[in-house]
Parts: structure tokens; C-alpha cells; sequence
């Protein structure tokens, strides 16, 4: 990047909250330098997570190994975001094959539960607790397909350091504090949250230690009995008869018949650089629709933070947006037209729409004729894995099973109650999901592992987080801080249609006149707190055999290396 144009963009990023630390290399909101290191990184979103992934590298493990021992961990001290009571995704990139491989962990609705009782009940939308929002926890399995085919360490060895904790107690976070305190008052009315979360009867303060021993249990169970004790054995049993007590529908059936799916990963060329993500029921590729149709633009001399910048990328958001919504939804049910809706061809038509001067109120889908996790963990063999846990809806559902330490998912919120609609409610479907795991290889070759936590936020950060390193000469760590834009309002597919443009939030890290500008443009400006997603990423630096990695600043985490 030309020093005149870093000079700009220090210049757009001048706004009235002044940062309390100066560095002297970097840019200005830089909040560290990356971690750099030979042997093997760890990025996750709380740090007792990323050094029980370095301690599992250390012992012998891999990537693989080590992943699985960072999601087992945040289960424990981030249930704010995941556990095994929820879905999970991943994209591996095997040193031995030189191959990427995705993985599709997600559940299903329940088999006995159909649309036609929502309508009984008088329901348009899915509830967003409760039991009726409940599927198939999809994450235990997905820890053993990702072992069985790549794992080194055994699971008692790997599952180990989440059952010492959860026994001997750990301090909570500050972000997590917040969170579980924010959770309490609506999910502490369903039996077993309060014996689970609230030990002294309020949730858990930042610098508390906080037990889990009931976790400890199912996590040890899990460990020697593998994925069959918690699909077929007691733990299935006692979610089933819970389920029932709270008058849902997922039952022993439903757990014992749940499998995972290797997926081919689908990717799109960005300035040389491929993205690869995993094909719906996930919304990952949204992001390759959006940047096949920023690609078409001059964006590294638009400027960061220029308003011309921040309008042309929120319309190509609104325009893949509009396709996520009627088209992403499980495969098994529905012909999803992939190919066609990232194509080159179809981004070039879409790009038309978009006035370089005046926001859109809406956009139309193309007409087709044929609170979350993130972690990313690497080796000295040169394995990579970007994973993706969560719970949806921060906690999830509220129904915790008695005795096991987890709450059940409210994935099954994002059906859609409209018949005939792509993602519509289904006996035995998977849901639209918004968690995505993502991976960047150049010329064939594994160059980074990342992800955004966070809803809808997720395809927009992925996006940005490329187009900050590629178009914009960002750092890693750099490319994570940098302000962010954040798109809502936008169709979903639950049923939600755009007709008024939505509305855009930006970090302060942009400026009054450009926010003028972008109101000038059309465009409703509304300030968010704590909606910007949560980055992880690792880096592969093939000239120097290092790893780069980055942590979220607006969250607990920590990248470190060894």
C-alpha cells in the first residue's frame, strides 16, 4: 500500500472518540501486534480456551486434536456462545492430502413435529425459547467425524483439561460476565438453568470462579463412551425425557438417527486470493456473492471509510441478502441453485442495480431457471481447522436437561412458517444457519483460516475482513480492528421482507462527514452496541514458515502461538 494512501486512511478513521494508547508501528486502531510464531497457533474467544489448545499441541496433538479441546473448553467457559447442546461447522485444510474438507454438523427438526401444529397454535414465527425452537445438537458428533478422520490424540486425553475445569472451577470473563447476566432473567424460568447458571442464585460476576460439575460428567462420559453416549445412551435418554416434561417433540429417536456431512467446500476468486466456505444450510455463500460483486469496483481507491466505499459494499450486502433469503436452506429438501448464485456471470448482472449514488429500499432476489463461537487452530505439520460452535440466540433455547451441564440449541427458530418457502418448517429438516467457518488459499495453497462470529454479521465481516487485507494492505490484527460495517434490515429467511433499505451501523471509528454523506445518499444510520461479530484468524506465511495470528478485540480472546 502507497504511504499517500495509508496517510488517507488515517485521516478517514479521524472521529471525536480519541483511542487512549499511542503505537508507534501500526495503524492507529491497531490494538496489538499480531502473534507470530513457528510451531503451532491458537485463536479463540477466550484464553483459557486458546492455551488448552496449545497445551494439547504441545503434548503431540494436532490441529484437529486441538480444536476439539478448545470447543470442549468454551462449551465450559463461554456457554454464552456454545456447547454441546448445538451445531457446529468446519473447514480443514489436511497437510497430508493438501485438500480442504468441509464438514456440515448441524441437526435436525424434530420427526414428530410438523407445520401443521405451528399453524394449530395459531403461530406466523417460530418462538425464540422454549422447547418448540429445539433441534438435533449436531456439535458431539461433529467432534467425532472430525476425529475419526484427522485426529491424532485420544478423546479422554483431548476431552481432559474441559473436565478438570469444569470440576475445579475457572474465573468468568468480563464479556461472558455480561452476557450470562444479560441471559438469567429470560432463560431462569426453565427448570435446570438456575441449578446449572445460577449456583448462588444470580449468574456468575466477572472474576468469580464458576464450577460446572455436571458438565464434567457428560463431558467424561462423552469421552469414554464416544459420540454414541450422547445420541443413544443415558445422556439421549435424559434429554428426550426432559423434552417431553416441557412439552417438546425431540425424542430418543430423533438423537439416535442424527449424522454429520462431509461437504465439498465452494469458493470465488478475489484478487487472486480464493475464499472457500461451506454450501447452505449456512449463509457462507453470501460472502462469495458479495464480493463478486465489489470485485467489479475500484475499492482500494474508494478509500477505507469513504462513503462512497461504505454505500457500494452495504448495496452489494443488501443484494446477496436478498437471495440468502429465498434460496439458502437445506439441500436435502430444496434444488439450491450454488453454482449460479456465485458465478461471475450473475454477480456481473446484479452489480447493474446498484446506484453509485442513492441507497435502494429494496432489491428482489435473482430469478433462477434451471452469540456463536469462532476458533481456528494449526500445527507444525502445517493442518489448519476453522471452526464454528453455537448455541444460536447467545444461551440458546433455555431447556437444560437435568443433571448435563449444557443447554439445548433454539436453532430451529431460523424455519421459515411460509409454505412453499425454501426453508420452510419440515419434519426432520435442517434450518437456515448463520454460523460459517471460513478459509483462504492462494494458488492452491492454505494461506488463511478465519471467521466473524455473530448472526447476519458474519458473511458482511467476512467480506470486510478480505477486503482489508487485499484492497486495503491491512495486517492481520489490523484488519480485525479496523471499524466495521454492519447492514440489518435486510430480507431473512424466516419471512422478514426489506421494503424501507434497511439500516447501517458503523463503529466510531468513522467520520461525522462521511456519515453525513451516507445519510445524503439515502442511507438510515442507527448506533448498535456489542452487533460487530467477534474475529478469530490465523495466517500462513509460506516464505518465512510462520504463522500470523489475530484475536477479537471486542471480545475475551486471545491468539497466541508457541
Amino acid at each position: 500500500m502507497l504511504s499517500l494512501q495509508r496517510l488517507v486512511l488515517v485521516l478517514c478513521l479521524i472521529a471525536p472518540n480519541v483511542m487512549a494508547y499511542d503505537r508507534i508501528t501500526g495503524l492507529p486502531f491497531a490494538s496489538r501486534s499480531e502473534v507470530i510464531a513457528q510451531n503451532g497457533m491458537a485463536a479463540t474467544s477466550q484464553p483459557l480456551a486458546t492455551q488448552v489448545a496449545l497445551d494439547i499441541l504441545k503434548k503431540g496433538g494436532n490441529a484437529i486434536d486441538a480444536a476439539i479441546a478448545a470447543n470442549a473448553m468454551l462449551g465450559l467457559v463461554e456457554p454464552t456462545g456454545n456447547g454441546i447442546g448445538g451445531d457446529l461447522f468446519a473447514i480443514v485444510w489436511d497437510a497430508k492430502t493438501q485438500k480442504l474438507y468441509g464438514l456440515n454438523a448441524s441437526g435436525r427438526s424434530p420427526k414428530s413435529l410438523t407445520l401443521e401444529y405451528f399453524r394449530e397454535q395459531g403461530m406466523t414465527k417460530i418462538p425464540s425459547h422454549g422447547p418448540l425452537p429445539v433441534s438435533v445438537p449436531g456439535a458431539v458428533d461433529g467432534w467425532f467425524e472430525l476425529h475419526g478422520k484427522f485426529g491424532s490424540l485420544p478423546m479422554t486425553e483431548i476431552l481432559a483439561p474441559s473436565i478438570d475445569y469444569a470440576r475445579k472451577g475457572f474465573p468468568v470473563s468480563e464479556l461472558i460476565a455480561y452476557y450470562m447476566q444479560r441471559s438469567a432473567p429470560i432463560l431462569s424460568k426453565f427448570p435446570g438453568f438456575k441449578e446449572t447458571y445460577m449456583p448462588d442464585g444470580r449468574a456468575p460476576r466477572k472474576g468469580e470462579v464458576f464450577t460446572n460439575p455436571n458438565l464434567a460428567s457428560t463431558y467424561e462420559k462423552i469421552a469414554t463412551g464416544g459420540r454414541d453416549a450422547f445420541y443413544k445412551g443415558d445422556i439421549a435418554r435424559i434429554i428426550a425425557s426432559y423434552m417431553k416434561e416441557q412439552g417438546g417433540f425431540l425424542t430418543e429417536e430423533d438423537l439416535a438417527a442424527h449424522t454429520s456431512d462431509w461437504v465439498e467446500p465452494v469458493s470465488t476468486n478475489y484478487r487472486g486470493y480464493d475464499l472457500w466456505e461451506l454450501p447452505p444450510n449456512g449463509q457462507g455463500i453470501a460472502a462469495l456473492q458479495i464480493l463478486n460483486i465489489l470485485e467489479g469496483y475500484d475499492i482500494e481507491g474508494m478509500g477505507f471509510g469513504s462513503a462512497e466505499y461504505i454505500h457500494t459494499f452495504v448495496e452489494a450486502k443488501k443484494l446477496a441478502f436478498e437471495d440468502r433469503a429465498k434460496y439458502y436452506a437445506d439441500p436435502d429438501f430444496n434444488e439450491i441453485p450454488v453454482d449460479w448464485l456465485i458465478s461471475k456471470d450473475y454477480a456481473e448482472q446484479r452489480r447493474k442495480l446498484i446506484d453509485n449514488n442513492k441507497a435502494a429500499r429494496r432489491y428482489d432476489a435473482g430469478i433462477n431457471h434451471g452469540d456463536t463461537i469462532y476458533l481456528t487452530t494449526a500445527d507444525a505439520q502445517g493442518n489448519m481447522v476453522s471452526l464454528i460452535q453455537s448455541n444460536y440466540r447467545g444461551m440458546g433455547s433455555g431447556m437444560t436437561p437435568t443433571g448435563l451441564g449444557f443447554i439445548l440449541q433454539d436453532r430451529g427458530e431460523m424455519f421459515s412458517l411460509q409454505q412453499g418457502h425454501f426453508n420452510q418448517y419440515e419434519p426432520g429438516k435442517r434450518p437456515f444457519h448463520t454460523i460459517i467457518p471460513a478459509f483462504v488459499t492462494r494458488n492452491g495453497k492454505p494461506w488463511l483460516s478465519y471467521g466473524v462470529m455473530g448472526g447476519a454479521t458474519q458473511p458482511q465481516m467476512h467480506a470486510q475482513i478480505l477486503i482489508n487485507l487485499i484492497d486495503f494492505g491491512m495486517n492481520l490484527q489490523e484488519a480485525g480492528d479496523a471499524p466495521r460495517i454492519l447492514h440489518s434490515g435486510s430480507s431473512e429467511p424466516t419471512d422478514e421482507v426489506m421494503e424501507d433499505g434497511g439500516y447501517v451501523s458503523l463503529e466510531s471509528g468513522f467520520s461525522p462527514l462521511v456519515r453525513r454523506k451516507l445519510v445524503q445518499m439515502g442511507h438510515t444510520l442507527t448506533d448498535v452496541s456489542g452487533a460487530f461479530g467477534g474475529y478469530q484468524a490465523i495466517m500462513w506465511d509460506a516464505q518465512n514458515a510462520v504463522y500470523y495470528g489475530a484475536s477479537e478485540s471486542r471480545k475475551d480472546g486471545q491468539a497466541a502461538g508457541y
